[in-house]
């Protein structure tokens, strides 16, 4: 699944070659596609409406339509392509944007587990699809005190913290295990036996991986691209994520394969020790 460099990428890489159109058409061939309102409502209100902005929110994207925001979750494999009506485009399209400079938008999901919605918009931004989500990783609000007030107490692995969107919102498995590495913590080292200092480390270490992986168009795993002419590089630069049996790269110890909530995990078995 793309994960918040990865939407990064696309999202800035669509405002790059979109810059701001008026959506004049949709075509939907796949309804549950469309999260809210019902298809025909969608359809209708977003007919007309120019993208004035291009945000990002955890892994979701969010498309500014001045009074109306288009919000889409990517989910494991769903891709934008901007082309024009002469190209063809197979089954696995299932969302077809015109736009008023004769190009279209196309939503391309092979599983068919993306979603979008579309709300008018609210000054909180607190939209029903995101009730479930905590602050994004580069939220100012999310801080060490934040951190360590909500979860000292819970005796939770480090890396089901760190994947518990509820929590912070934007990492997954690929930078997961890198932030681990980074912090030199077991992933399984329990989330209640860090003290302050560790979640300044834990958010100062997220956001520098983060950040490096942005710069660097994100991660290219299995058919993740960001279908827009931009394939990641930062998968030049993994320290231990899905380096099972090579050597590490500080201290040459072979690295390890376990699982942590219920998701494969790399680590290196020396240089990251539990507290």
């Amino acid at each position: 699944m793309p994960e918040l460099p990865e939407v990064e990428t696309v999202l800035r890489t669509l405002e790059h070659q979109l810059n701001h159109p008026v959506i004049e058409n949709v075509e939907v061939y796949w309804t549950r596609i469309i999260a809210y309102p019902d298809v025909d409502t969608f359809i209708k209100q977003i007919k007309g409406r120019k993208i004035l902005a291009y945000e990002r929110y955890g892994k979701f994207l969010i498309f500014d339509l001045d009074d109306m925001v288009w919000i889409v979750h990517l989910r494991m494999e769903g891709k934008f392509y901007v082309q024009r009506p002469s190209e063809a485009y197979d089954k696995h399209t299932h969302v077809i944007f015109t736009l008023d400079d004769g190009r279209q938008l196309r939503y391309h999901d092979t599983r068919k587990f993306g979603r979008m919605w579309l709300y008018p918009k609210t000054d909180e931004q607190r939209y029903p699809c995101f009730e479930k989500f905590g602050y994004d990783v580069f939220d100012e609000r999310l801080t060490s005190d934040y951190l360590y007030h909500r979860l000292h107490h819970k005796k939770t692995a480090l890396k089901a913290v760190l994947l518990d969107q509820s929590i912070m919102c934007g990492i997954g498995n690929i930078y997961a295990d890198e932030i681990c590495f980074a912090m030199e913590m077991h992933p399984e080292t329990m989330i209640n036996h860090l003290r302050k200092k560790d979640f300044e480390e834990l958010i100062y270490q997220t956001r520098r991986i983060m950040n490096g992986a942005i710069r660097s168009g994100g991660t290219t795993i299995r058919s993740y691209t960001s279908s827009l002419g931009v394939d990641g590089r930062f998968q030049l630069k993994l320290k231990v994520h899905a380096k099972k049996g090579e050597k590490c790269s500080v201290c040459g110890t072979e690295i390890k394969k376990i699982q942590v909530a219920q998701r494969g995990t790399c680590y290196c078995p020396v240089c990251q020790k539990r507290k």
